[in-house]
């Protein structure tokens, strides 16, 4: 599947994009979210678990990495940003998710990449000016 691109021009346009990408998802997907602080991400998370019937506030996990949501299916929303090293990330036994029924969004997912050996959706986010992004959805490959 080739990439495709969306621009949105506010908050509610990218969480709609996340509502609109949670659609393609099914059990055992994962999505690496790409992009700079401020880019968008957990704005299209909350889109995603929205999409899925998550009844919870969805928050960014920066300092606990992991919430989990139960919806139609069970999100595990990840964020790594405050990660310096991939053995910080076996006391989260991340396999165990990666490779579970739910699905796995995961930001700052630099350091899992490793750990990825099987098709998962990358998601790029780019500030494209005060309320605009670009965020393109690769195919999972």
């Amino acid at each position: 599947m080739s990439a495709t691109t969306i621009v949105t021009h506010s908050a509610e346009e990218t969480f709609q994009a996340g509502r609109g990408f949670a659609s393609r998802l099914k059990e055992g997907d994962v999505a690496a979210l790409f992009g700079p602080l401020g880019g968008g991400k957990t704005t299209f998370v909350k889109g995603v678990a929205a999409g899925l019937k998550v009844k919870d506030a969805v928050t960014s996990p920066t300092f606990v990495l992991l919430n989990i949501y139960a919806g139609k299916i069970a999100l595990y929303h990840f964020d790594f940003y405050r990660l310096e090293q991939a053995v910080q990330l076996e006391a989260l036994n991340l396999e165990d998710f990666l490779y579970g029924n739910g699905i796995c969004l995961i930001e700052w997912p630099e350091l899992a990449l490793p750990l990825l050996d099987r098709p998962f959706y990358r998601v790029k986010f780019e500030i494209a000016g005060e309320n605009e992004r670009r965020i393109e959805i690769g195919g999972r490959g």
